[in-house]
């Protein structure tokens, strides 16, 4: 549960990061709801305290005008008890390939543990990236070969966990089943109030989903978590890693005791056993705030 000490802290050092970088191109709120919830708790000193963790994108661009400028972007999010445990930050850019990504993120994850703890470190963090961020970049453009190398160890399994506010309309449980389907993806969609969708498989088609669900008319919908896994360079490989690392069947709706007046909540205790059983209850608190049971 986030004390008032942690929530407040939470809001100076977004409102502080908000003034540094007025532009939305170079900081974004992911969730502007999660915001207001916590801005609530701080200032009215509201009873309940927040169910959702801020989360936000800081863009930067790295080297000279004339020269090859980097586009780093740290998504950023804040665990309940911020600042006294580290945040959690994931650097990504088109100029890292995925060894390079992925070390320069266990460097700063190690980083944080180490400097992070008691006292807000965003700031910290972004200098950190600067500062050392030469170290993970090619400088050089790279070769045909190299692309081909790059596009190879890019190769990724990827999970995503959606979290909508609800999911009622027929048409858009329609694309779901539909777009998962026509993409290779496996998963689970629960609808009601929340609405949960998990899909995992290769990247670039989670990437797509993601992409077309988001375009459609929500009150409120976000990436809760996602996971990573980089895949072996063999291509033929490939598609058996990825049959190996899926938890789910092909996507399929899951009813949790339906009830409520309308009809319209899940059963939790059902969805944490369900999601116990596919090796995946450390999702639960995640979308929830609490453990589950």
């Amino acid at each position: 549960m986030t004390s008032y000490e942690e929530a407040e802290a939470q809001l100076s050092e977004v409102d502080l990061l908000s003034s540094m970088f007025p532009s939305e191109e170079e900081f974004s709120v992911t969730d502007q709801l999660a915001l207001a919830e916590l801005r609530d708790y701080t200032e009215r000193r509201a009873a309940v305290t927040p169910t959702f963790q801020v989360q936000f994108t800081l863009t930067m661009k790295l080297g000279d005008a004339d020269a090859v400028q980097h586009v780093l972007s740290l998504h950023c999010s804040y665990p309940p008890h911020y600042p006294n445990v580290p945040p959690e930050i994931v650097v990504r850019s088109p100029s890292l390939v995925r060894t390079q990504q992925a070390q320069l993120n266990s460097d700063l994850s190690a980083y944080l543990r180490s400097n992070c703890t008691g006292d807000v470190c965003v700031l910290s963090a972004i200098e950190w990236v600067q500062d050392n961020a030469d170290i993970y970049l090619d400088t050089a453009p790279p070769t045909d070969s190299q692309k081909g190398a790059a596009a190879s160890e890019d190769a990724i399994f990827t999970r995503l966990w959606i979290y909508s506010h609800h999911i009622y309309n027929k048409q858009k449980r329609k694309y779901i089943l539909e777009w998962s389907k026509e993409l290779g993806l496996s998963g689970f969609s629960m609808p009601g109030k929340p609405g949960i969708v998990c899909v995992e498989g290769a990247q670039e088609p989670c990437e797509e989903f993601w992409s077309r669900i988001r375009k459609l008319t929500w009150k409120r919908i976000l990436i809760r978590h996602r996971e990573d896994v980089p895949l072996s360079s063999s291509t033929s490989g490939t598609q058996t890693e990825i049959q190996k690392l899926r938890k789910f069947p092909a996507l399929e709706e899951k009813a949790f005791d339906v009830h409520g007046s309308r009809g319209n909540h899940m059963d939790l205790g059902q969805l944490y056993q369900f999601l116990q059983e596919k090796g995946c209850a450390e999702v639960f608190p995640m979308y929830f705030g609490i453990e589950g049971r």
